[in-house]
C-alpha cells in the first residue's frame, strides 16, 4: 500500500512539473506582454497621424504589463483572423475590444469585462423621420453595414435579418458607405459612434443612441490558463479600486484632446 500510495505521489510530482506555466508567467520570464488587436475602433484601440496605436484598451493593457514589470508588444491583426492568431501563438492574448459572447466563449477563455458597451445605430439624415430604432430597418427595402466579424453584424444578420447587409474590413469604409447614400444605417458600438457621428458623418447621419444589445468587452485568452486568468481580474479589480481605470477612462470617454492625434 505504502509502495502504491509513494508511487501515485511521484506520478502527481510529475505532472505538476509538465504543467504549463500560463500566459502571465510566460511574459515575465520572456519580457514582453504580446496582444493581438485590430487597431480600427475609436476610442479603445486606433492608428493616429504619426501610426502610433493609442487608445483606451491600449492603456489598460499599458497599465497592465507596468504591473508585470515588462514591456507591451501590440500585434496588429484583422479582427476576423484574431481567434486563429492567438489560437497559433501570433501574440498571447487578445485585447481588441472584444465581446464576450458565449460563441466565442466555447473557443476562448475570457477575464472579467474592462468595460460594458451596446450596439448603436447611425442613419442616413434623411431617413431621421423614419427609422427611430433597430426594428424600423427590418425591411428588404433598407441596406445595412457594419465590420465584418464584429458583433455588429452578428447582431445585423440576427435582429435586421430582413434587411439588405454588405459589411467592411474596417469600420471607417462602412460609415462612409452611409454618408455617401450607399447604405442606410450603421450598426456598432455606442462609444465608437458616438466619435463617428461628429469625426466622419459629415453633417449626413443622425446617431440612434440607445443601446440595444447588452456587450460586456474583456480579454481573450486561450482555454484553460485559469492562473492567468486569475492575475488578469485581480489586476481589473486593484485598477477599479485605486483610480487608475477611473483615470485613463475620463481621458479617452469624457475629454476630447485625443481627438487631436487622429487628424
Amino acid at each position: 500500500m505504502k509502495k502504491f500510495l509513494a508511487t501515485l505521489l511521484l506520478s502527481a510530482c510529475a505532472l505538476s512539473g509538465l504543467a504549463h506555466a500560463g500566459m502571465i508567467d510566460d511574459a515575465v520570464k520572456s519580457g514582453t506582454l504580446r496582444v493581438g488587436m485590430d487597431p480600427t475602433y475609436m476610442p479603445f484601440e486606433m492608428t493616429n497621424k504619426r501610426g502610433e496605436i493609442i487608445g483606451f484598451e491600449v492603456d489598460l493593457l499599458k497599465a497592465m504589463a507596468k504591473s508585470m514589470g515588462v514591456k507591451l508588444e501590440l500585434v496588429s491583426t484583422s479582427y476576423d483572423g484574431i481567434i486563429p492568431a492567438l489560437l497559433t501563438n501570433k501574440f498571447d492574448m487578445i485585447g481588441s475590444g472584444m465581446t464576450l459572447t458565449q460563441e466565442r466563449n466555447l473557443r476562448l477563455n475570457f477575464s472579467e469585462p474592462f468595460i460594458v458597451v451596446g450596439q448603436t445605430l447611425l442613419v442616413r439624415k434623411e431617413l431621421a423621420d423614419k427609422i427611430k430604432s433597430y426594428k424600423d430597418l427590418n425591411d428588404a427595402q433598407y441596406r445595412i453595414t457594419s465590420k465584418i466579424g464584429t458583433t455588429g453584424e452578428m447582431v445585423a444578420k440576427k435582429l435586421i435579418a430582413k434587411a439588405q447587409y454588405h459589411g467592411f474590413d474596417n469600420e471607417q469604409e462602412a460609415v462612409m458607405d452611409v454618408v455617401n447614400g450607399k447604405a442606410d444605417a450603421f450598426i456598432y458600438d455606442a462609444p465608437y459612434n458616438v466619435v463617428a457621428v461628429n469625426k466622419a458623418g459629415a453633417g449626413k447621419l443622425v446617431y440612434l443612441d440607445e443601446p440595444f444589445t447588452y456587450e460586456p468587452l474583456a480579454f481573450g485568452l486561450k482555454k484553460g490558463d485559469y492562473d492567468s486568468l486569475n492575475w488578469i481580474n485581480n489586476f481589473l479589480n486593484q485598477i477599479h479600486h485605486d483610480g487608475t481605470y477611473e483615470r485613463i477612462h475620463a481621458k479617452w470617454f469624457k475629454k476630447t484632446e485625443w481627438l487631436k492625434e487622429m487628424e
